[in-house]
């Protein structure tokens, strides 16, 4: 995969099984246990306590004031005589719920600002990092205490701006989740199926981050109880004589020296309750989701290309041919170009392979053609042509009429590309509904067919399977039949057999191959393996440094290879015949793939190459080259493959 896209990525499959695993193991641990039990007793004690309790909350008995526990009165009374456990009871709603209300505006606000931030990048991020940055920075006392002297004691109310201050910390906390799971594979697949944002968002990034925000609302809760608590201590609770347990230990501190044990009831059940509920939250964030760096959000930033028709324009194309790239140019924001000038172009029913070491270019290309590429990186120039139209520049919106029906992907790690949340049925059913507008049974027998196609025997059994269940051969058939959903007339393979084994790599690659032949499909992909383009593709295209240094059909430019790095290539490739001898070790190319910073003005493989000359250092225009094709390089030659040997150094010459 191209080094600037490249993300460390973790089998979500079998790690989400088996996080859930932990996590039922761990809330059926007896601390947990007893934790769930009491907060479910407190909840449906308070709110039913009108119809149960055994003294009315304002009932006063002055003969019996300040008595300690007895049979009559359980928990002893308060100084008018009133009974301590009634009170309790009937208090504990006017505590738990405003927390509740706190809890769950603070996520209605905090949670949608983090998914929109997540979805649209920095300009928004900033945005919603200054707004999370201003409620940090108030005073939460005093801006509560403002709100009473202005509106007056309304708990319920007060507890509300609570919440809404709240959104902040629950902003900071759910941001990084949030981007790193718009980043993983298995959302770009379903925004290739078409699936909308919201939809996007409700499927695949909320459930991601379902165990994050069941800790943030445990822990909050917590914080809510004692916030209320702390305002009724100071007077600003519900009024006399509705109870709440902020107001009980506020009258409990009048008698601390008189009567002692007021304190004590009220106080252990606050303590309890704040305890069992940090307890959940323990239990949950021992087996929080794993997030690993990513890259950033992906996002097409729509700048119009330099030197091309305007975006979605029909553009004359070249005779025959289904998608055509003309002089691409992708680069960051800062101005740093990632591809330069790459001219390819895809016929119906052929395969074009995109050839070169990591850091080439190849994956950035590719993803330029679906928008798929990351934030702060865009189209600057060229164009894209796919039946004529140029997608370069299309926004996120526009891309959603062609990707999935017209062009479809297929990933390099098939366990990432599915979601774990959703069987395997369901998450081909709902890209063939919405593609194909069948209903659910049709729907089905639809996906049964596709995987028929891809190879799989028992497609039942796999419909009613989860991606954990799969092995990577047969988690790669399934992203094909779902790249397939919608009838797509292209398919981006960016390395389909990478994470496979060799047995399981021949079996994918025949599949494709009965594919482009059976139903005429075109196919670009993204190989490092010369052996594979040999095998599967008809034109090739190799790439070093952001640019096309030789491209051809795949018999023209394998057996007659002009660049100097095509046939290091083919040289350092142990599949490739090497002449009658076989040599003591392969040979290999000195050095590394410059960074893009780093790219010279002339031959950028001219600092590895062995047949530099000074003249190599100027600006080079790419030659014709094996009929259609072309070469970038002023000394080409047309020596057979075999002809490259590494020298003393270890360099091919």
């Amino acid at each position: 995969m191209n080094a600037v896209t490249e993300t460390v990525q973790k089998p979500l499959a079998s790690e989400s099984e088996s996080g859930r695993r932990r996590i039922s193991a761990s809330l059926r641990r007896p601390g947990s246990v007893l934790a769930i039990a009491w907060l479910a007793a407190i909840v449906i004690a308070s709110a039913t306590a009108r119809w149960w309790v055994p003294f009315p909350v304002g009932g006063q008995d002055a003969a019996h004031s300040l008595t300690g526990p007895s049979g009559r009165h359980w928990l002893g009374t308060d100084e008018l005589g009133r009974d301590i456990f009634s009170r309790i009871v009937t208090g504990g709603w006017v505590s738990i719920g405003p927390a509740l209300l706190a809890v769950t505006v603070a996520f209605c606000v905090g949670v949608p600002m983090v998914l929109l931030a997540a979805e649209h990048g920095r300009g928004v991020e900033r945005t919603g990092s200054r707004v999370a940055e201003l409620l940090l920075a108030l005073p939460t006392t005093v801006i509560l205490l403002a709100f009473v002297g202005a509106v007056g004691i309304h708990v319920w109310a007060i507890m509300a701006v609570l919440g809404l201050l709240l959104a902040a910390p629950v902003y900071r906390i759910l941001l990084a989740p949030a981007q790193s799971l718009r980043t993983r594979l298995h959302v770009d697949a379903a925004r290739v199926n078409g699936v909308g944002s919201l939809l996007v968002n409700v499927r695949h990034v909320l459930p991601g981050m379902a165990t994050t925000i069941a800790v943030q609302a445990a822990q909050l809760f917590a914080l809510g109880i004692l916030i209320e608590a702390g305002l009724a201590f100071m007077g600003y609770g519900p009024a006399i004589p509705a109870p709440s347990w902020g107001g009980l230990i506020g009258d409990a501190q009048q008698h601390i020296y008189d009567d002692a044990w007021m304190m004590v009831p009220t106080g252990v059940v606050l303590a309890l309750t704040v305890i069992a509920a940090n307890r959940i939250a323990d239990a949950l964030a021992g087996e929080r989701e794993r997030t690993v760096p990513a890259r950033r959000p992906v996002r097409h930033l729509g700048r119009p290309p330099a030197a091309a028709s305007a975006a979605g324009e029909a553009t004359p194309r070249t005779d025959g041919a289904l998608l055509e790239v003309r002089d691409l140019h992708v680069g960051v924001l800062d101005g740093t170009e990632l591809v330069t000038g790459v001219s390819v172009s895809v016929r119906p029913g052929t395969v074009l392979g995109l050839v070169g070491e990591s850091g080439c270019g190849k994956t950035m290309t590719a993803r330029s053609l679906m928008g798929l590429l990351p934030d702060g990186v865009e189209v600057s120039g060229g164009a894209v042509l796919f039946e004529g139209r140029n997608l370069a520049g299309l926004s996120d919106q526009q891309y959603q009429a062609v990707r999935g029906r017209d062009i479809a992907l297929i990933s390099q790690e098939p366990m990432v590309a599915l979601d774990p949340m959703f069987s395997i049925g369901h998450q081909l059913t709902r890209p063939i509904r919405r593609f194909r507008e069948v209903g659910r049974d049709e729907a089905r027998t639809v996906a049964l067919d596709l995987l028929t196609r891809v190879g799989i025997v028992d497609p039942e059994r796999i419909l009613r399977s989860y991606p954990h269940a799969l092995s990577g051969g047969m988690a790669q058939r399934v992203c094909i039949a779902l790249a397939l959903t919608g009838s797509p007339k292209l398919l981006i393979a960016d390395e389909p057999t990478t994470a496979l084994d060799v047995t399981v790599q021949a079996e994918i690659l025949s599949l494709l191959r009965s594919l482009v032949r059976g139903t005429g499909l075109s196919v670009v992909l993204v190989s490092h393996d010369l052996g594979v383009v040999a095998d599967l593709c008809d034109d090739v295209a190799v790439m070093y440094a952001g640019q096309v240094v030789e491209s051809g059909t795949v018999a023209e430019v394998l057996d007659q290879a002009a660049h100097p790095y095509t046939r290091a290539l083919l040289a350092a490739n142990p599949h490739i015949p090497h002449g009658e001898a076989v040599p003591d070790r392969l040979p290999s190319i000195p050095g590394t793939v410059p960074a893009p910073k780093d790219w010279p003005i002339g031959c950028r493989f001219a600092s590895r190459c062995p047949l530099a000359t000074p003249e190599c250092h100027e600006p080079i225009a790419a030659a014709p080259a094996h009929g259609a094709g072309t070469v970038r390089c002023i000394h080409p030659t047309a020596a057979a493959p075999g002809t490259a040997v590494p020298n003393e150094s270890g360099a091919v010459r």
